[in-house]
């Protein structure tokens, strides 16, 4: 693996999340200036990642046919007219843009597991995943610290600030144009595709594992903005909270590899990470004016989670192509089961009018994720289906 393709998919990385993290910051301007209600808003939080569970299972496909760089920098391109059109001054054009560039980061979501397995030594595959676990969240946290500042300060408010990431897209693309002569043709017809495997049960662990960390860190990035509002904070403040708990989460998944070298049966390490993340969430619900101590839990548990379930798609496949299969169906059933989670905290909330029940949901939620965590920590890989 080369120092040049390192950083190329570093900056894919830092797109994928870019886009949508600032999102709950400006969540209540959008629902201001618009008249979106609270489950209308949850449904624009959601949206991203139905999206997610609808394309994933369609990449490994196309990239077996067409070859992974062609439909990264195909991916990218799409990413770049999602984000135009999502800024524009429309509500059907924030609701249509945002499905664009959200089938467009699905591609580099399931491709990137699949170019670290082909790319990167066995064991270097935790290392790299939490290399651009880092860069994605740094991205991510300045999306979400910048965004309200920005919405106040250029013209166009949120309609622009909603679109500032652009400027990673284009690198990307730009970065990502050179290895399209490098890369190998499309697989013939002939050529062989590997199996989703529905049937493994180390498959559905990883993807439930999958899905529950990425229910817990959409729905903070979604809503945590609005409940610390809530609860009498500046929309600036807010903002610069969850910059916090994506900054934690950061430090969180750069340290978990050093603290795990060496060490490949991960059950302890999953189960023990989503049971802080279910203490960060009753932190909030116990305690609301201590703010500070549950993004600091919900930051250390979900990045551990992060690395983890991205991990678990590179190291629990024999190989590239399974997992590319593997990332495809952890990813679709992942955000399938993820997309519940904003949706649901906005109709709890318009129900209930209180903060408390879509919390407790949460803290079950991430103890359900501890026990898949510790299934799908086991050092063994997916066996494909039998021919």
């Amino acid at each position: 693996m080369t120092i040049g393709l390192l950083f190329a998919i570093c900056l894919v990385a830092a797109n994928l999340r870019t886009g949508l993290t600032g999102v709950g910051t400006l969540l209540p301007e959008i629902e201001h200036d618009s008249g979106l209600t609270s489950s209308w808003g949850g449904l624009l939080s959601t949206l991203p990642l139905l999206t997610f569970a609808a394309t994933s299972p369609l990449v490994a496909r196309a990239s077996h046919r067409f070859g992974t760089t062609r439909l990264l920098v195909s991916a990218l391109a799409v990413l770049t007219a999602g984000t135009v059109v999502r800024s524009l001054p429309s509500v059907i054009c924030l609701f249509a843009g945002t499905v664009i560039l959200s089938a467009a980061i699905a591609f580099g979501n399931v491709l990137l597991p699949a170019l670290i397995r082909r790319s990167v030594p066995a064991h270097r595959i935790q290392s790299v995943s939490a290399l651009y676990v880092t860069v994605m969240g740094i991205t991510a946290a300045v999306s979400s610290g910048i965004s309200a500042p920005l919405a106040h300060t250029v013209p166009g408010s949120w309609h622009t600030a909603l679109a500032w990431g652009i400027a990673f897209t284009v690198a990307a693309f730009i970065g990502w144009l050179p290895r399209l002569r490098s890369d190998g043709p499309p697989a013939s017809g002939g050529g062989t595709r590997s199996p989703v495997p529905w049937r493994s049960r180390l498959a559905w662990q990883v993807s439930l594992f999958m899905g529950l960390q990425s229910l817990g860190f959409y729905t903070a990035v979604a809503w945590l903005p609005s409940i610390l509002i809530h609860r009498g904070a500046t929309s600036n403040a807010a903002g610069w909270m969850l910059f916090y708990y994506q900054l934690i989460a950061l430090a969180a998944s750069s340290l978990l590899p050093l603290l795990t070298r060496g060490r490949h049966d991960q059950r302890w390490t999953a189960a023990g990470a989503s049971a802080v993340v279910a203490g960060g969430f009753a932190v909030l619900v116990s305690a609301p004016a201590l703010s500070v101590l549950a993004c600091t839990l919900l930051g250390l548990g979900g990045g551990a989670c992060l690395v983890l379930a991205l991990t678990f798609q590179s190291e629990r496949a024999a190989g590239p192509g399974e997992a590319a299969a593997l990332a495809g169906m952890a990813q679709s059933i992942g955000y399938l089961v993820a997309a519940a989670g904003p949706l649901l905290l906005g109709i709890l909330r318009d129900t209930t009018g209180s903060w408390t029940l879509p919390l407790m949901v949460l803290i079950a939620l991430s103890l359900a994720m501890a026990s898949a965590g510790y299934g799908a920590g086991r050092d063994r890989h997916v066996r494909p289906p039998a021919r």
